[in-house]
């Protein structure tokens, strides 16, 4: 099992020192609330560590509707004057008895890789599966870091990866 704490340079931050007023948004679920909250409170609170704004924060009823949310908020903003440098899309997924969870975990992933695809920003996929609730416990502060605050950093590099390119 992969934990984040081996991974040295997920947490090395020294290069976003210099980012000014990364413009993120949110598009998280309902379906699990109480998981999802603390995973948008740690993304939240690192976007503003860094000098970020969050400027949407979108909910939708579950995962399934994760990528459709992400196309619809990047296109309300497309021509506006402030638009996300990336999205972040936030659910969490248990296990049941059904072949659900492998349906929804299947088709949300090729979903946000087919925005990643097409959109020109980043869209990071910060949906948690899991076999029981205890499991993510383990991702939100436990063994396993916290997965908001790296959903987070990982949109911060990726806007200042864009925005080096694009000078």
């Amino acid at each position: 099992m992969a934990q984040s704490q081996n991974s040295i340079s997920l947490h090395n931050t020294e290069q976003l020192k210099g980012l000014d007023l990364a413009k993120v948004a949110i598009v998280h679920t309902e379906w699990n609330d109480k998981i999802v909250r603390e995973l948008v409170n740690g993304c939240e609170s690192m976007i503003h560590r860094f000098g970020g704004d969050i400027i949407d924060n979108l909910a939708v009823p579950g995962c399934f509707e994760l990528p459709f949310a992400c196309r619809q908020l990047w296109q309300h903003h497309e021509k506006k004057q402030e638009k996300p440098e990336a999205i972040i899309a936030f659910g969490a997924v248990i296990r049941g008895g059904t072949p659900h969870f492998e349906y929804v975990c299947k088709a949300v992933t090729e979903g946000i890789l087919q925005l990643n695809l097409t959109l020109p920003i980043p869209v990071i996929f910060g949906v948690l599966t899991l076999d029981n609730e205890e499991q993510a416990w383990q991702r939100l502060g436990g063994e396993h870091g916290h997965k908001g605050e790296e959903a987070a950093l990982a949109a911060l590099k990726m806007i200042r990866m864009c925005r080096m390119r694009s000078i």
